[in-house]
């Protein structure tokens, strides 16, 4: 009997795409050791939705699908797959305690426009 080990097929990408800060790079391995995935990564998705028309969302993964990108950075790992690579290039990954507001970030240079409560944009 043999069996067959499927590779899962990935590009590599780089803070080009997607920076990372140092503060948003340390919550984000605190919540991967806290959910038993120290290997883990975040992924980055981009869908339709919100008031200006696309949002961000954000979960926490073993990693990378088909097709996905792939970037190290700070010592974690940002998943993102190739429509959501289009909106988010050359954006920044921040993350914030504030009470009302707090949470990860991202500011997208791409962005012409946002929603006056923050959570969606267009571009």
């Amino acid at each position: 009997m043999t069996t067959e080990t499927s590779k899962t097929n990935y590009k590599i990408g780089n803070e080009r795409l997607i920076s990372v800060t140092e503060k948003a790079a340390q919550k984000l391995a605190s919540l991967l050791e806290e959910k038993g995935k120290p290997n883990g990564a975040l992924r980055l998705k981009v869908v339709g939705g919100g008031c200006s028309g696309l949002q961000y969302v954000m979960d926490l993964v073993d990693g990378p699908k088909e097709r996905d990108i792939l970037v190290p950075t700070q010592n974690v790992r940002l998943i993102i797959d190739p429509k959501s690579a289009l909106f988010v290039s050359g954006s920044v990954l921040d993350y914030s305690e504030d009470l009302q507001k707090g949470g990860f970030k991202v500011t997208n240079p791409n962005a012409v426009a946002h929603c006056s409560c923050g959570e969606s944009f267009a571009v």
